[in-house]
């Protein structure tokens, strides 16, 4: 059984061995640069590319599993024509076929049995990168500038096995730094970014950055790999690229930014906190409060970054923020917030009811005060009076109420008075009066007990 096992064993890792050569692809004299691959997509058919340093003196072999030499073929595109021939010169010894010379950037059908494998051989030296300086063209600094480099980087072509002409990325690296908004703590932040090109046979087109920084270029992979790398730094960049951020909050409600200037009405007065946050090439700055969303009719503005306003009169506001450089040649908008003050209203319902019964000092705290609904109300007067006329409580905050006391003491149950005057934010005014009846409450639940009369 063991001796059985160990047959097993050896016929598994013969065949696993011979699974692993096939296909497999070497190269001989390559120097102290090794041959990088690179796996392209399935899409291209291609097995693999393999990028030699320097193909001068550089031969290649193929691995057989099958004892029987392999057939080689080139294949490249001109002119949108599959160009395939045979490539002479290849090599029979043993397991292995070898073509002693590699013909550079090519494409590769070699052919063992019935099953092909394709790959693509890139001479790196006919595509090596050279840095020597850049400059930066800001002929748009608002939206996009171009970096053009002093040096050689030209596009590394390879043909699929369709013929499609792809190109092999180089992953040259530009290092610089831009303004990131950072919504947690409201307040732009400086990030390094890194931008990989394929190639630089045309400018690197990138969007402006929102900070003062330096270029810099530098790799590309394969260099990189080969421990060789290569850089080079252009000049400082001052950005004339603008960008803002701009957040509202309503005071004393809590809400998030996407709550202020929502679709849902505030009632007058409405204090509200408007904040704009700009980049570091901003001079000029605006708030601007319309009664359209397209700001043709603009009312107010403000030449500040954080605004703090209240909304007395019923419509419909917009607010935006604006951003300039110095040049006035870059801008920048915020978010519109629409903000909508409602009607004005007092007492609840189309009919303005107001209550007219409540119980003070209730255990169960339900209708213990007495309040009045009410919308949009910048003036408000309450008075309230016992049934001689004498007046028992007044407030001029609308958001207050009653709680049944006289001079610290719940008063006695009975009928009350009230009279309100009242201005909405659209111009109604008001004037109502009416009676309170309070119900049996339970003694004690305030200090002192009743009043023996009110």
């Amino acid at each position: 059984m063991r001796t059985m096992n160990k047959k097993l064993i050896t016929l598994m890792v013969a065949a696993l061995a011979l699974l692993s050569a096939r296909g497999q692809v070497s190269f001989t004299g390559v120097g102290e640069h090794p041959v990088i691959e690179v796996t392209p997509e399935t899409t291209t058919g291609l097995n693999k590319i393999y990028v030699v340093f320097d193909t001068d003196g550089v031969g290649m072999t193929f691995n057989s599993s099958t004892g029987e030499p392999a057939t080689w073929e080139s294949y490249d595109y001109h002119d949108g024509h599959l160009e395939m021939e045979p490539i002479p010169g290849v090599r029979w010894n043993g397991m292995e076929t070898t073509l002693p010379q590699v013909i550079p950037n090519i494409g590769y059908k070699i052919t063992e049995g019935t099953t092909p494998y394709f790959c693509w051989v890139v001479n790196y030296a006919d595509y090596y990168l050279e840095l020597n300086a850049m400059t930066e063209n800001s002929e748009a600094p608002c939206n996009l500038i171009t970096i053009n480099v002093d040096g050689h980087g030209d596009a590394i072509p390879y043909y699929t096995t369709n013929g499609l002409r792809q190109v092999l990325d180089r992953e040259i690296k530009l290092n610089y730094n831009t303004l990131v908004w950072n919504e947690t703590d409201s307040i732009w932040k400086e990030e390094p970014v890194v931008e990989n090109f394929a190639a630089l046979d045309q400018g690197l087109e990138i969007v402006p950055p929102l900070c003062n920084t330096a270029f810099m270029i530098s790799g590309d992979r394969f260099l990189e790999q080969w421990g060789i790398g290569t850089s080079a730094e252009g000049d400082y960049y001052y950005t004339q690229a603008v960008a803002c951020q701009s957040v509202a909050v309503q005071k004393g409600i809590e809400n998030n930014p996407e709550d202020a200037g929502g679709n849902e009405p505030v009632s007058a007065p409405a204090d509200f906190v408007f904040t704009g946050y700009p980049t570091d090439a901003v001079v000029y700055r605006i708030w601007q409060m319309a009664t359209d969303p397209e700001f043709e009719n603009v009312i107010l503005q403000w030449n500040q970054d954080v605004v703090d306003y209240t909304f007395m009169d019923a419509g419909s506001y917009y607010m935006r923020y604006m951003v300039a450089n110095a040049a006035g040649t870059c801008e920048d908008y915020g978010e519109v917030f629409q903000i909508s003050v409602s009607e004005s209203q007092l007492g609840k319902g189309a009919e303005g009811k107001i209550p007219n019964a409540f119980s003070p000092g209730s255990t169960e705290g339900v209708n213990d005060i007495w309040k009045v609904a009410y919308k949009s109300l910048v003036e408000f007067h309450c008075w309230i009076f016992n049934r001689w006329g004498n007046l028992v409580y007044e407030y001029t905050d609308p958001d207050g109420g009653w709680d049944g006391t006289y001079q610290g003491k719940l008063v006695d149950p009975g009928v009350f008075y009230y009279v309100i005057t009242a201005l909405g934010s659209d111009g109604v005014k008001y004037k109502r009066r009416g009676d309170i009846t309070i119900v049996r409450y339970k003694r004690g639940a305030a200090s002192g007990g009743g009043t023996g009369g009110y």
